[in-house]
């Protein structure tokens, strides 16, 4: 039976949600629940971001101890540098670097083209990998990228040194057979040589579902929060996709730590 990794970013995504900003010792409290739940890897939160999202995560690290504790970083040096620095005193630690994979995003957002973001995120996972051995990448809007580009960019940054890649659905845009499907051809493209992550918003309260059709398909490891907490609509529910696997073991033929 395969064990599914349960990443929970209810300190970093789940933060956004209106009235759940925490302070650093709120943080320490909840990060040591969720070692004490069996959670696999717990992102501290975004160190670049603020002086007191680095010292949370800098505190957890230091802290927590029983999960892998992973900082957010944007495909930028400094960034990368950054989160190095907030997690390089946790016995297990992550760094989770992305960049936006989207013609919609690179166009309007980064105004960059697909080579260059290409390029630019294989460079930072080097780097991040020249820090630390456990990289993760996510290229942003991944449900709205055109396929082939997408897996040039999982090719890309794998053969860099990324051990996880996850797919993000930023927008809540996707269904669960498309997802799905999306999830399938990656699988049958890098096969084993990276776990494959899922990162699904709620915007038509389809997180859930879209994480455990990915699973179905070759998914490794869910990206989740508590009670489904984060911006906008929010994230796949911990609890609701734990308790679906754990329930329904004979169809989904996996269980989580």
């Amino acid at each position: 039976m395969r064990i599914i990794k349960i990443f929970d970013t209810t300190l970093r995504d789940g933060e956004q949600s209106p009235g759940a900003s925490m302070n650093v010792d709120e943080k320490i409290q909840v990060a040591k629940q969720l070692v004490k739940l069996g959670v696999d890897i717990i992102e501290a939160g975004f160190p670049f971001a603020s002086p007191g999202d680095f010292e949370a995560v800098k505190r957890i690290a230091n802290e927590v101890m029983g999960a892998v504790i992973a900082g957010l970083a944007r495909a930028r040096e400094e960034d990368i540098k950054s989160a190095y620095e907030a997690i390089k005193d946790a016995p297990l630690r992550r760094i989770h670097t992305f960049h936006s994979t989207s013609d919609i995003h690179l166009k309007h957002q980064f105004r960059i083209s697909r080579d260059e973001a290409l390029k630019r995120s294989a460079e930072m996972v080097r780097l991040a990998r020249s820090l630390t051995d456990d990289v993760e990448f996510s290229p942003m809007d991944a449900t709205r990228t055109e396929i082939s580009y997408l897996l040039e960019v999982i090719e890309a940054v794998i053969e860099a040194g990324a051990s996880t890649v996850n797919i993000p659905d930023t927008v809540g845009y996707t269904t669960p057979t498309e997802f799905g499907n999306l999830i399938k051809t990656i699988k049958e493209r890098i096969g084993d040589r990276a776990v494959i992550s899922v990162h699904c918003h709620n915007d038509l309260g389809l997180a859930v579902a879209n994480s455990l059709s990915a699973i179905i398909n070759g998914a490794g490891q869910v990206e989740c929060t508590i009670n489904g907490i984060g911006e906008r609509a929010g994230n796949c529910a911990m609890e609701e996709v734990v308790m679906a696997l754990k329930t329904r073991k004979d169809f989904y033929d996996a269980d989580t730590n």
